[in-house]
C-alpha cells in the first residue's frame, strides 16, 4: 500500500465498503487495488437478488456459501467490492446494483464511466 491515501471516484479519501461480510481484494473492508488485483475489485456495491442471479448465470456464484474459503455467500443488501468489468457487464445487461461512490476506488474509472456510476449511486444527496 502506498503512503498517500487511496482515493475514491470523487477524488476524496477512500472510505470502507463493508465489514459484514468483510470485502475487498485485501479482505480489509475497502475496495483498494494493486497490480495483483487483475479483476479490479474496485466498485463498492449493494448487491441485489437480480445482480446475484445475473452473476451466477455468467459464472461467478457469489450467493452460495463456500465454507472452505471462509465465505458465507452474499445476500441482497450486502455491500461488496465488485470487479469493475463485471459491474460494467451487469450494467449492459440491465442488472447493475447500486453503488457507494465514497467506497468506490478511483481505479474503477479505468473500466466504467463515472456518469454510469453516478446514476447508480446511493450516496449522492
Amino acid at each position: 500500500m502506498s503512503e498517500t491515501p487511496e482515493l475514491n471516484v470523487l477524488g476524496e479519501p477512500l472510505v470502507p465498503c463493508g465489514f459484514d461480510p468483510v470485502t475487498g481484494f485485501f479482505r480489509d473492508g475497502c475496495c483498494r487495488t494493486c497490480d495483483e488485483d487483475v479483476g479490479s475489485h474496485t466498485v463498492c456495491a449493494e448487491v441485489t437478488a437480480e445482480f446475484l442471479a445475473y452473476s451466477k448465470e455468467v459464472g461467478n456464484d457469489l450467493s452460495t456459501p463456500r465454507p472452505e474459503y471462509g465465505f458465507a455467500g452474499l445476500k441482497p443488501g450486502d455491500r461488496w467490492c465488485l470487479c469493475a468489468p463485471r459491474w460494467q457487464q451487469a450494467l449492459e445487461a440491465g442488472a447493475a446494483p447500486r453503488v457507494f461512490l465514497l467506497g468506490t476506488h478511483v481505479g474503477a474509472l479505468e473500466h466504467v464511466d463515472f456518469a454510469a456510476l453516478k446514476r447508480h449511486a446511493v450516496d449522492l444527496s
